[in-house]
């Protein structure tokens, strides 16, 4: 079965940047949308980047844009969130997620699988 585990996370100052990772096991590579959510206290669970792990096509939720990069690496089946320019809002638990196609037109909980046990993030 599809299993997401989730490193990476701590505590860094405004401004820092921080990477995450997430090893996926149990699914084809190819027929799958991996993606990183995240929910701050009190908060909606927020979509932030997807990326198709059959290529390369990746989206991204507005308010990360130009900050936060999502790859991947196949051979590894690991894929990565690398955060920069950190904002305090940014803090939050982030979520390894995997979904279907509909996740590259909108970043909605909805369309996801499986997810990861998540890991937190706080920029102060």
């Amino acid at each position: 079965h599809v299993q997401l585990v989730e490193s990476g996370g701590g505590s860094v100052q405004a401004g820092g940047s921080l990477r995450l990772s997430c090893i996926a096991s149990g699914y084809s590579v190819s027929t799958g949308y991996m993606a990183w959510f995240r929910q701050a206290p009190g908060e909606e669970r927020e979509g932030v980047a997807v990326i198709h792990t059959g290529g390369d096509a990746t989206y991204y939720g507005d308010s990360v844009k130009g900050r936060f990069t999502i790859s991947q690496d196949n051979s590894k089946k690991t894929v990565y969130l690398q955060m920069n320019s950190l904002k305090p809002e940014d803090t939050a638990v982030y979520y390894c997620a995997l979904g279907g196609e509909q996740l590259k037109f909108r970043l909605w909980r909805g369309y996801v699988g499986y997810w990861g046990p998540g890991t937190q993030v706080t920029v102060s």
